[in-house]
């Protein structure tokens, strides 16, 4: 059985091409796992505005676009995913005070953290003097699982990526542990987990304004000239 999924054209990370963990969050919430975690390989940039074909195939799911071109790969995940630990919102919005991406930023359109994105979810992932980053997350009015999945990615990219040196997604987990409320105030944390090569593995994790776990993700990021 095949579905269909559409990225919005304003759910972008660079531009014209899909938010890498909105896109991740909109397949993993169409494939049915069963209990498990779902994990996302994204095959090439996501193209935006146009229906996406997610159709079983082997031990997993395969997305294509109208061409049949591969998009995205998905599968179940078994092994578990740690959380980064927790920071107060006054370490979170001091955090997001020195967020690099406001003086230069590689994709400053980017639906996530993108200053030049008033409509977006404008998380500015800031350093933590021990490597992590952090940032506070008003929840918008409606809350998916997509969103949920945005939010806990270029958290962990920031811990990486500069103006000078771009990273992009090309694979995420992640598991939602509850949901926010609308308009809560949460808090995100990344960390760096290793480099090899060009490639970044890292952790995010969201946080409610209780400090309760909400959800977790990882990541690996693939530098890009």
């Amino acid at each position: 059985m095949t579905e269909h999924i559409v990225i919005d054209a304003d759910r972008t990370g660079p531009p014209a091409t899909g938010n890498g963990g909105w896109t991740s969050g909109l397949v993993a919430g169409t494939v049915d796992p069963g209990a498990g975690t779902v994990e996302v390989t994204l095959r090439q940039p996501p193209p935006v505005g146009v229906p996406l074909a997610v159709t079983a195939e082997g031990d997993g799911w395969a997305v294509r676009d109208p061409g049949g071109q591969l998009v995205a790969t998905a599968a179940a995940r078994t092994a578990e995913i740690e959380p980064v630990p927790p920071v107060s919102r006054t370490e979170a919005l001091a955090a997001s005070g020195r967020y690099p991406g406001h003086v230069r930023h590689p994709f400053p359109t980017c639906y996530v953290c993108g200053p030049q994105r008033a409509d977006g979810l404008r998380i500015f992932p800031g350093p933590l003097p021990d490597g992590r980053t952090a940032a506070t997350f008003t929840v918008p009015p409606e809350v998916t699982v997509p969103v949920l999945w945005a939010a806990l990615d270029c958290p962990g990219g920031w811990t990486v990526l500069s103006a000078e040196q771009p990273y992009v997604l090309g694979r995420i987990a992640a598991v939602i542990d509850a949901m926010p409320a609308p308009d809560d105030e949460c808090v995100v944390v990344g960390s760096l987990v290793r480099r090899e090569g060009r490639k970044a593995l890292v952790r995010t994790a969201l946080y409610g304004p209780d400090g309760g776990l909400l959800a977790r993700a990882e990541a690996t990021w693939i530098a890009v000239a």
